[in-house]
């Protein structure tokens, strides 16, 4: 149980870090500024962002599954990595929870 926890909480923080990201860098970038230069270069941030958020989905099954919740937890697990803040409160909530 604890490597599951360890990858969960590895990815929950790099998926928080990349919708920070995606939320307050390249969303005002690409719809609030209109210079191309600074698109292009953040034009990386949601390509990174899905396929991080794919692996936390993974680490977040794996970690539900071995916890054995039932799946309107999982379903509240996969949602928090969606928003900013919330996959860095679920992963403050499981390690305290399960370590």
């Amino acid at each position: 149980m604890s490597g599951a926890v360890k990858r969960f909480r590895v990815m929950a923080v790099i998926a928080g870090v990349m919708s920070l990201l995606l939320w307050f860098v390249d969303l005002p970038v690409a719809y609030l500024l209109n210079n191309e230069d600074w698109k292009a270069k953040v034009a990386w941030i949601p390509f990174v962002h899905g396929w991080v958020y794919a692996v936390y989905l993974l680490a977040a099954i794996q970690f539900s599954v071995k916890a054995r919740w039932e799946l309107r937890r999982v379903i509240w697990l996969a949602l928090a990595g969606t928003l900013p803040i919330a996959s860095f409160i679920a992963e403050r909530k499981i390690v305290k929870t399960y370590s």
